[in-house]
C-alpha cells in the first residue's frame, strides 16, 4: 500500500456546487438525522476517489442501504479517519488554526460529534465553511455555536 495526496481543490470544488443542493446519487438524510456528514464525506470522495469497502468499519456509499455509518454518521466518520490503516482516507486532530482548505471541521458537544463541515476558504485566518443539514458555503465558522470544534487535517489517501 502507498499514500498519494488528497485533491483539495477538488473536494471544494464539489462542496461549491453541492453546497446549496443535492447531488441526486445520494440520497438525503436531512429529514432522518441530517446531511452534513453525507455532504462531507461526498467532498471527501471528490477529493480521494478511493473508498474503503470493509464491512462495519469501512468507509463507502453504494445505495442508502448499503453504506458505511462512516459515511454519514459524524462520529464514525471521526473513528474511521483518524484510525484508518486500510485503503482510504487518513486523517490527524489538529487545531482549527492549522487546518487547510479541504479539512474538517466536527462540532462536539461534550459527548459526542454532531455536525461535519468542510472548509472551504478562510478569512483574516477564520475557517469559512460549507455544509449540508444547515446549508452553507463560505459561512464563518464563529456563525455556529458549539462546544468543541475538532479539526481534522486530512494526511492522505491510502491506495493499493
Amino acid at each position: 500500500m502507498r499514500t498519494v495526496p488528497y485533491n483539495r481543490s477538488l473536494a471544494v470544488s464539489y462542496a461549491e456546487k453541492w453546497a446549496m443542493k443535492r447531488n441526486p446519487f445520494y440520497y438525503d438524510f436531512d429529514g432522518i438525522g441530517g446531511d452534513c456528514t453525507n455532504f462531507a464525506s461526498q467532498c471527501l470522495y471528490a477529493g480521494c476517489e478511493v473508498m474503503n469497502y470493509t464491512k462495519d468499519t469501512g468507509w463507502y456509499y453504494i445505495s442508502p442501504n448499503n453504506r458505511a455509518a462512516a459515511w454519514s454518521g459524524a462520529q464514525y466518520f471521526y473513528n474511521f479517519i483518524t484510525g484508518n490503516t486500510g485503503v482510504g482516507p487518513s486523517a490527524v486532530r489538529e487545531s482549527t488554526e492549522h487546518l487547510e482548505i479541504g479539512d474538517f471541521i466536527q462540532l462536539h458537544d461534550g459527548t459526542q460529534f454532531y455536525h461535519t463541515l468542510i472548509i472551504v476558504g478562510f478569512e483574516n485566518g477564520e475557517p469559512l465553511i460549507a455544509a449540508h443539514t444547515r446549508d452553507a458555503y463560505g459561512t464563518p465558522l464563529s456563525a455556529y455555536t458549539f462546544a468543541q470544534p475538532h479539526g481534522l487535517h486530512i494526511t492522505g489517501i491510502n491506495v493499493y
